[in-house]
């Protein structure tokens, strides 16, 4: 049978770095292959180049027989192949069927093709209102449309660049449905995740790269997640050490029945939410995306203020009419779930994206940024998070997705915060730099700061958090003791399906 895809002696530089060194690899039709590899290790560059949006510098793509010459994405998406990428191509202005629209030949038939796309969606288990405009849609939210616009395609080969970073656990079991009956259909699938558990379940052969070079293959459903994980990372993997929480007597953050309608008529409306987050602690906020995390974080971190000062207290003061700056300056840090365009400035270097929150420590006096000392608080956050980087010089954009989000959860944690927000601190990170990013947060917390870890990755959340919180339309639930609740429990609560009175025996009352 002849491959779909072969790939023959692939190779691509970047100034000061062989991101492929010589790759070839096959996948069959109806194959579902997976790529892995510590964040830096090349996968994004292969796909893009396969995709046709990056050129290799040498080599030779083979699709089902035929030398694909040079080509874009238009050209390979004429041969069939189509890709969602990890930090989505979507025009945040408009809404999603125009989105959609843009990337389908002829002429547009909007009506039609969003009737098309409500029943897709639905059909799939990732429904998405196609009037929508996409700078209402949480993460998780343009992650579905992303994946409905490929579909829509009926594609022969598709790409997926960590295509459940954001999903729930109900989201991902339907869309590994699909992926399977795309695959039965003759359809190919390359599957780029670090969730290993997720390739031993969906995928039937893997091939591991390692610095630019295969490494390894493997077939996931007779390796264990372990050895595929020491073949990333080519060592033993970190354990994680997480010692009893010793909470202070008084809450770092109070949240007193904040109520808030949304800021659109997509969003969600925040009804009387209350908790607190004490230093010593890390507090977890499990939800299905777009249940009101996102309006819940814009009014923590500050983006959005509220009339009741009281509603948010930082420190013991009323803050909740305070701008993002202030609450800076009461000893809160914030790591956005957007790491491009909110949580660092792509094309800016990362001693400029350093400035950016860490201007307070020195860095800028009487108006001026001391540039020596910017680099030097990039460098130091550069070795001390591991960041696979060419230096503070390099842009943001140069990173890879896992290395950029180990760079700002460490630009924020220099600041030695008090009060430490953080959305999505793993999103398509690595094994080995999620399981360092945790233990940070593990750290920081014991050594007095209090932490607030929103999160759509239940593992990661029963991992590292000491209480739980759960979020579903805009109500938040009462404190779960992590050692007192299970996954089940917390998945009714997210779905709104828990008994009236099991959260309520089982939380830890503020």
């Amino acid at each position: 049978m002849i491959p779909r895809l072969e790939l023959r002696n692939i190779c691509k530089s970047y100034p000061g770095v062989v991101a492929n060194d010589d790759i070839s690899l096959s996948i069959m039709p109806g194959e579902i292959h997976a790529v892995l590899g510590e964040n830096g290790a090349g996968k994004s560059t292969l796909m893009k180049i396969i995709y046709g949006a990056a050129q290799a510098d040498s080599g030779e793509i083979y699709c089902d027989g035929r030398l694909i010459a040079a080509h874009d994405p238009a050209s390979s998406r004429a041969l069939g192949i189509e890709m969602v990428y990890q930090h989505f191509a979507l025009f945040e202005s408009v809404t999603v069927v125009e989105n959609i629209a843009l990337s389908l030949p002829g002429r547009f038939d909007l009506d039609a093709l969003a009737a098309q796309i409500t029943d897709l969606s639905q059909r799939y288990g990732m429904p998405i209102d196609p009037r929508r405009r996409v700078h209402d849609l949480s993460v998780g939210e343009r992650q579905r449309v992303e994946i409905v616009r490929c579909l829509l395609r009926s594609p022969k080969l598709l790409i997926l660049d960590e295509p459940t970073s954001v999903l729930t656990p109900q989201a991902v079991v339907k869309l590994f449905e699909t992926l399977r009956q795309l695959a039965a259909e003759g359809c190919s699938i390359v599957y780029i995740s670090h969730k290993l558990d997720e390739v031993q379940e969906l995928c039937d052969s893997a091939t591991v790269l390692r610095n630019g070079r295969v490494t390894g293959t493997a077939k996931p459903k007779q390796t264990t997640s372990l050895e595929l994980a020491r073949m990333m990372v080519g060592s033993q993997l970190p354990e994680m050490h997480v010692s009893p929480a010793m909470p202070g007597e008084t809450p770092v953050l109070e949240v007193r029945g904040l109520t808030a309608a949304p800021r659109d008529r997509y969003g969600v409306a925040l009804e009387g939410v209350s908790f607190a987050v004490h230093g010593g602690e890390i507090v977890g906020l499990a939800g299905i995306s777009g249940n009101g995390q996102a309006e819940l974080v814009a009014l923590l971190s500050g983006e959005r203020t509220h009339a009741d000062p009281d509603a948010i207290r930082i420190g013991g003061k009323p803050s909740a009419h305070l701008g993002a700056g202030q609450r800076r300056r009461l000893g809160m840090a914030f790591v956005p779930e957007e790491r491009l365009g909110r949580g660092a400035v792509p094309p800016h270097a990362l001693w400029q994206n350093a400035v950016l929150t860490g201007h307070r420590t020195g860095i800028v006096r009487n108006g001026l940024v001391d540039r020596g000392k910017a680099a030097a608080f990039a460098k130091g956050v550069i070795d001390r998070f591991k960041v696979k980087a060419n230096g503070p010089q390099a842009s943001a954009q140069s990173l890879s997705g896992g290395n950029l989000q180990k760079f700002i959860v460490g630009r924020e944690i220099a600041l030695a915060p008090k009060l430490f927000l953080v959305s999505q601190p793993t999103w398509g990170v690595d094994v080995g730099a999620a399981a360092f990013i945790r233990q940070t947060l593990v750290d920081l917390s014991r050594a007095g700061a209090a932490v607030l870890v929103v999160s759509e990755e239940l593992d990661e959340l029963f991992e590292i958090c000491d209480r739980l919180l759960v979020i579903c339309q805009g109500k938040v639930s009462p404190p779960l003791i992590r050692r007192q609740t299970n996954r089940e429990e917390v998945g009714l609560l997210m779905t709104n399906r828990a008994s009236g009175t099991k959260g309520k025996d089982l939380a830890l009352q503020d």
